[in-house]
């Protein structure tokens, strides 16, 4: 789900760049390119009282040099984590315990000091919260036993609880005591469709089928889905900037299993209504869109509203530079 390297921006910090070839940054509105010398996560503090270097770069801008963050930070590379896994060997318990989740998100930190610390959590966390619940296996993903497949079902479905996910807000309110200012926390969550294709098909899919069949056959239904899901996941979003995450992103890791015309249909407009949302709540605080598989749908991701676009492994950097001018 989170894609790993080293990401660095610089010049304005309009465009954040990659070492490894999995995911790149850009600027959704204009950018600069950044120095070429620029290649580790070594860094200086931030000077006391500044906004942490990734906030001012997702603005545009002018820094004293390029941030660098890992985004899958915290995890197996690192003996602390494989230790700890074993100890509490249930990805959901380590995911949602605050302590747990404190101690794994600041393990990277201690290690490497990137400019940006993200929290050791899932897109699927908030499920429970709206009614939906869901296990995960250590070898067929996350399982749910009811997949949501009738207009009765996504009636019954809740708003947000955030008591149901209180381990998230403390969790960023510890880190940001931790790490501010001199690192950005940072918050995410999934995207409507991304989550609606657990909660349709039940689980982790190759395919697609049943949700891609309901696009045609009960397209009511779907667009009734993904409205909860916008208007319930902007609210997770505007939970978790509250709670002190400087940045949010937002992931639509099965974005790229749909033909850009069908992404405009079944994604966009649902993406658009979250950042809308959320950014009523959250004006100033920058919001990162990364769509797995996006070579396709690079032209259309900045007219979702967000403030910084993800670039994947399909996407080449030059050419992603030249469709910002």
């Amino acid at each position: 789900m989170l894609a790993r390297g080293c990401r660095w921006g610089g010049g304005g910090a309009r465009q954040l760049r990659t070492q490894a070839p999995s995911s790149q940054f850009f600027r959704a509105a204009g950018h600069r390119r950044p120095p070429r010398s620029h290649s580790t996560c070594i860094k200086a503090a931030s000077p006391s009282g500044a906004e942490p270097l990734m906030v001012r770069a997702a603005r545009g801008e002018e820094l004293e040099r390029p941030p660098c963050w890992m985004m899958r930070q915290a995890g197996r590379y690192q003996k602390a984590y494989r230790d700890l896994a074993l100890q509490y060997p249930s990805f959901r318990q380590r995911s949602e315990n605050t302590d747990l989740i404190v101690e794994i998100s600041l393990q990277p930190w201690h290690s490497f000091r990137p400019d940006g610390v993200i929290i050791f959590s899932d897109i699927l966390t908030p499920l429970p919260a709206l009614g939906i619940p869901f296990e995960i296996d250590d070898i067929k993903g996350p399982l749910i036993a009811n997949p949501v497949r009738s207009q009765e079902q996504v009636d019954a479905l809740r708003s947000l609880d955030t008591d149901a996910v209180h381990f998230v807000g403390e969790s960023l309110r510890a880190l940001r005591a931790e790490v501010a200012p001199e690192a950005a926390v940072l918050g995410f969550v999934g995207c409507p469709w991304t989550l609606a294709t657990y909660i349709v098909e039940g689980a982790s899919s190759s395919t697609y089928t049943t949700i891609k069949s309901m696009c045609y056959t009960a397209p009511r239904l779907l667009d009734s889905l993904l409205s909860h899901l916008a208007d319930q996941i902007a609210e997770y979003a505007i939970y978790q900037a509250s709670s002190g995450a400087d940045c949010i992103m937002l992931f639509d890791s099965w974005g790229g299993q749909l033909p850009p015309k069908e992404w405009d249909v079944w994604s966009a407009p649902y993406i658009r209504r979250l950042v809308s949302k959320f950014k009523a709540a959250h004006p100033l605080v920058p919001v990162t869109l990364y769509a797995n598989g996006s070579a396709g749908l690079l032209e259309r991701l900045p007219s979702t509203g967000v403030d910084v676009v993800g670039l994947d492994w399909t996407v080449d950097m030059a050419a992603a530079g030249s469709l910002r001018g």
